[in-house]
């Protein structure tokens, strides 16, 4: 009797003690046991994805990925797997398992070896969310503690669905969504069962037992996770053997980039940063809806990279990047050697590295790192000019061995399906293209190539825009008395400046003047030193405050009277934002590049609200705001009728009265609808072309990075220079073909946009040759537009002389 009950008092004291010590251990780890807010708000680093405005991927950000997934849309096979692996009373414990404890320390005593853990998924849970990976015994505790906490405040469907979404499964995959794409690139639906039980087995050592690091190991693994569900009744024997006969399938990879657009990107990435800090950007999960249409984007890539390999081939083969050996002197190369060099070579698409194994009259053979063989004919080479300096070129080649011979390593390109010698293209080059409507970033491309740098040439290179700037030169006239037919004398100017000691000489490009000539013609042809004139007539001060409108910044507008050639500096976006005003009759737009954010799970955060081109009455009708009207409509039109003839020309191609504008060649989209302007700077430095419809516009600019250093091996001048095929290099020469190549993809679905003059136009016909009304009907006159009180009210002769009745000849000028 005394023994049994000091037995009594034995367990009521342990009972006792192991409650305190249950209590103290509470409150020892209460700290570190997670609120229900932490356990409901959990974050699970899921990277930012950006994608185009029709939805196809074109970058993510963050080191984890992570794609996490409902319960409901897990395959069962897989979560049984999981179940079958890690925790198979799951759904019975109450988030540990004491006939999981006892079974794992039997096994303990029996063999001496820890060959079945214990912890729960719960358990697994605590400890990956929560706790450090310490092996601590205090460690165990908190983990108990936080597993039963968990159990208290979430459904068992939500314990799992949280597990696996953050359990850690190799090669930066988190969660098995993830791991899904990382090693099949498949979703979690499309993968068979072998492929399941591969996931599943990963857990316990993500890194030593994937299969692509591992395939032996996880083959094993993989099928101890298939007999722990043949043994648990998941599958019947006939499945079991047929998934454990299934071969390792899995491979790397990478993120399912759809369209690789980074300058875009990278602008999405800065603007997130900006906006929620850097973890909060890169690991919220975070979907980001670019304005940009994946095929438009494609088609800008494509023409800014051919326009500026042609402008590249124009002037001359610099030469192989090495030679490997001499054919003369050195033994050739074995095939295996040359791949195995060239694996050490960093390729910037689209240009590959080859080694010139063979060659013929016409034709030569290369050896590419992949270990291909490809031949180039006598048409992807014979361009190959060598290279003197930016205006010379040498003779053309007239056999392949005047441009290469075996064990020579050179870069080649595949174009139009046929490879050809290629090279890094030595200038640069940007291109923005928006919906002058609402400011929609329809494409962007900031240069030849991100890898190669990642400098974004459209949002930051402020370059001197040339003769870009005329437009809006032409707009301030316009806004101060003058029409499209005012006579303004295209003759050389040579004005004398007190202060600097020098006379200022601008001269037209071409240095040809035509004397009295309409100011429609003048903005057409280019003149330079009529957009100077202007400019004196306007007034310096005047011109640039009208500047000023187009949303240009005060500090790039000199206030000299180079102003008028385009001396001030501004990025492409800019510009494409200022001309926008011409297309959609005078309101200023805010260019935007993201349409739409979204969270991890697809609920929008925010959709982008632009102002629209829109009249003040028209706003209530709007569910946006109307854009600010910065010039008439009537201005706009004006000036863009006078951009549509740099395209169309003008008066009669069968009279010598016939004339064309300097940006022709766009003449070849067969679209009456585009008005341009070309712009080319001192020495082409700088080459500009703009051009636009109501419904896209576009802006190109070419040039050098830093046009006042040389650049690789030659010795290159600032200036984009001249050739033998097209002579001085200009804004219709080196940028305008971009554009063309660009707008004939961004147009392709685009109707013909109506060109319809607004109220407060009239139109009259006016004698071409004095810009005075005419009798005439024929290709001596045309009609002109003029806003209402503008239009001349004296007529020719109608003897065909160019005097008045009444009036000399209206021309516009200064004395010198």
């Amino acid at each position: 009797m005394t023994i049994l009950k000091r037995a009594i008092q034995f367990f009521i004291a342990c009972t006792i003690l192991g409650l305190l010590t249950l209590i103290s251990l509470y409150y020892y780890v209460k700290s570190d046991i997670p609120s229900v807010s932490v356990l409901k708000e959990v974050q699970l680093q899921t990277p930012m994805q950006v994608f185009t405005k029709d939805g196809k991927l074109i970058n993510q950000f963050g080191e984890k990925r992570r794609i996490p997934v409902r319960i409901e849309d897990i395959p069962q096979p897989l979560i049984d797997a999981i179940l079958a692996t890690e925790d198979n009373r799951f759904y019975e414990h109450f988030g540990i398992d004491p006939i999981g404890i006892v079974r794992s320390f039997l096994v303990l005593v029996s063999t001496g070896e820890k060959k079945q853990g214990a912890s729960t998924i719960t358990m697994q849970l605590a400890r990956n969310f929560f706790l450090t990976r310490e092996k601590a015994y205090i460690r165990k505790v908190k983990e108990i503690f936080i597993a039963l906490h968990i159990e208290q405040l979430l459904s068992k469907d939500e314990i799992l669905a949280l597990y696996l979404n953050k359990i850690e499964l190799g090669h930066r995959a988190f969660g098995i969504g993830a791991a899904a794409q990382v090693y099949y690139g498949k979703e979690l639906g499309e993968l068979t069962l072998a492929q399941m039980a591969m996931i599943a087995g990963l857990p316990k050592a993500p890194s030593a037992l994937n299969p692509i690091s591992n395939p032996t190991r996880a083959k094993q693994r993989r099928n101890v996770v298939l007999g722990r569900m043949f043994k648990e009744h998941y599958i019947d024997q006939a499945t079991y053997y047929k998934a454990k006969e299934a071969p390792i399938t899995a491979r790397r990879h990478g993120a399912e980039i759809e369209l690789y657009a980074p300058y875009i990107s990278e602008m999405v990435r800065a603007y997130m940063v900006e906006r929620y800090g850097t973890d909060k950007a890169y690991n919220s999960g975070f979907r980001v809806f670019t304005s940009v249409e994946s095929d438009i984007q494609a088609a800008a890539q494509r023409a800014l990279v051919n326009n500026l390999h042609k402008y590249d081939m124009r002037h001359g083969y610099r030469g192989p990047e090495k030679t490997l050996w001499q054919p003369t002197i050195d033994i050739p190369w074995n095939a295996q050697a040359i791949i195995s060099y060239l694996k050490t070579v960093k390729e910037i698409a689209p240009l590959k590295a080859a080694v010139v194994t063979h060659i013929s009259e016409k034709s030569a053979t290369v050896l590419s790192k992949a270990g291909a063989y490809h031949t180039i004919e006598w048409s992807g080479l014979n361009w190959a000019r060598s290279f003197i300096s930016q205006t010379r070129q040498g003779l053309p080649p007239k056999t392949v061995d005047d441009i290469l011979s075996p064990g020579m390593q050179i870069w080649i390109r595949n174009h139009n399906q046929q490879w050809q010698l290629s090279q890094y293209p030595t200038p640069s080059s940007a291109l923005v293209s928006l919906d002058p409507q609402d400011g929609r970033i329809k494409a962007l491309v900031g240069g030849y190539s991100f890898a190669q740098s990642q400098y974004n040439r459209a949002t930051q290179a402020k370059r001197q825009v040339g003769s870009n700037i005329k437009p809006f030169i032409y707009s301030a006239a316009l806004e101060s008395d003058y029409s499209l037919a005012t006579i303004i004398n295209d003759a050389p100017i040579n004005h004398w400046d007190k202060t600097q000691g020098y006379s200022w000489r601008p001269r037209n490009s071409p240095d040809v003047y035509s004397g009295p000539i309409r100011i429609r013609r003048a903005l057409a042809q280019s003149k330079n030193v009529v957009s100077v004139r202007l400019l004196r007539g306007v007034g310096l001060q005047e011109s640039a405050d009208h500047l000023l409108k187009f949303g240009f910044q005060d500090e790039d507008i000199n206030r000299s009277e180079s102003l008028a050639l385009g001396s001030a500096a501004m990025t492409p976006l800019e510009m494409a934002r200022g001309m926008s005003t011409f297309a959609n009759r005078g309101h200023l737009i805010d260019p935007y590049f993201i349409s739409e954010i979204q969270d991890a799970y697809g609920n929008t955060l925010g959709t982008a609200q632009p102002l629209i081109a829109c009249d003040e009455e028209q706003q209530d009708m709007q569910t946006h705001l109307c854009a600010p009207q910065v010039i008439t409509e009537q201005n706009a039109f004006l000036v863009s009728s006078a951009m549509h003839s740099a395209i169309w020309g003008g008066g009669s191609w069968r009279h010598k009265t016939g004339w064309t504008g300097t940006g022709w060649r766009a003449q070849n989209l067969k679209r009456r609808d585009l008005s341009g302007k070309t712009g080319t700077t001192n020495e082409a430095i700088d080459t500009w072309f703009s051009g636009f419809n109501q419904n896209v516009l576009t802006t190109v600019w070419v040039g050098f990075d830093d046009a006042s250093k040389p650049l690789g091996r030659a010795a290159y001048n600032n200036s984009l220079g001249k050739n033998q095929l097209v002579g001085a290099e200009s804004g219709a020469i080196s940028a305008q073909p971009a554009w063309i190549e660009f707008m004939r993809s961004a147009l392709v679905n685009e109707p013909l946009a109506p060109i319809d003059p607004p109220p407060g136009l009239i139109s009259v016909r006016i004698d071409l040759k004095t810009g005075l009304l005419s009798h005439k009907n024929d290709f001596t006159s045309r009609f002109e537009y003029f806003e209402s009180g503008t239009a001349p009210t004296k007529y020719v002769l109608d003897t065909g002389s160019s005097t008045p009745f009444d009036e000399p000849l209206p021309v516009q000028d200064e004395l010198f």
